[in-house]
């Protein structure tokens, strides 16, 4: 089946600066993707190469099946776009925007716009200007859903919204990709991204570091142990300890990573009488930063 995006060697640079480089990038059909890094990693200026907004230095890239520059007016009808970046007129209304951008894109689907403007709560008759920042976000979300597009790229969609419509647009990703439509969802937040997206990339500097599934990510995530002692605790028989990738002691109480066995673990706080023990799974924030932990000496 056509992937919904597909980069191969997708490069952008500006002068001697890098913006992307090498970008080897599969989205199917149908799937809620997460793209994943801090601010200046990369991901804007990946979607902006993907719509033509600028030109690659080298590489291609397809979005549904289409060249991203040869047919970038027919993937842009195709496509819903939230820019990170939203910027409307301030001097127009909601209901103002929405004519405007149907009249440019030839038609939307009032029943779907009707209920998206009641869902979200969204004021249509007040200019934006006059709009707080979550208020200006809504509508940005509804210009980008106005005609069922079958691929939407949302650049930090939930910016402004609060944790209610944050839920609600949640929801709403889910239903996209029940009826078969894909979201390409960019942000740099990972709790957001890991309750709604089947896969993940993370970029890093320009570059991917991985692709992969959230069940996958999670699992490879390291489990969190803390430890109470009788007494202070000596912390250097567990950082030597295979597996042990992090290690915190105060006074009587330790905190560590472990991935792979914890027999080991356990028979070192034997050994200096452990008293209390709590141990978790770490959650995927703690796997993303170790993507971006700098080398030792850099």
């Amino acid at each position: 089946m056509t992937a919904a995006i597909e980069t191969h060697r997708l490069t952008k640079r500006y002068g001697t600066v890098r913006g992307v480089e090498d970008l080897d990038l599969r989205v199917e059909q149908g799937e809620v993707f997460g793209f994943l890094g801090p601010n200046g990693a990369g991901k804007s200026t990946t979607i902006r190469t993907l719509l033509d907004f600028q030109r690659p230095t080298a590489g291609v890239a397809e979005v549904l099946g289409l060249d991203s520059r040869r047919d970038s007016v027919e993937i842009r009808r195709r496509v819903g776009y939230l820019p990170g970046d939203l910027r409307l007129f301030d001097g127009m209304t909601g209901a103002e925007h929405l004519e405007w951008f149907s009249h440019a894109r030839g038609g939307h689907d009032a029943s779907a716009t009707a209920s998206l403007i009641d869902r979200f709560a969204i004021e249509m008759d007040r200019k934006i200007g006059d709009l707080s920042r979550g208020n200006r976000q809504k509508v940005g979300l509804l210009l980008a859903f106005m005609h069922g597009p079958e691929l939407l790229i949302l650049d930090e969609p939930t910016s402004g919204l609060d944790p209610l419509m944050q839920a609600e647009f949640e929801l709403l990703l889910g239903e996209t990709a029940d009826a078969g439509g894909t979201v390409f969802l960019s942000s740099h937040s990972l709790a957001e991204v890991q309750r709604v997206a089947e896969r993940v990339a993370i970029i890093r500097a320009g570059h991917l570091v991985v692709t992969e599934t959230v069940d996958r990510l999670r699992a490879r995530a390291p489990r969190v142990m803390g430890m109470r002692f009788a007494a202070p605790v000596d912390a250097e028989p567990f950082r030597r300890i295979p597996g042990v990738t992090k290690v915190d002691a105060h006074g009587c109480d330790l905190d560590l990573h472990v991935s792979g066995e914890i027999g080991p673990v356990l028979q070192a706080a034997l050994d200096q009488h452990v008293v209390d023990l709590t141990a978790h799974q770490a959650d995927l924030d703690e796997l993303f930063l170790a993507y971006y932990r700098e080398e030792p000496g850099a």
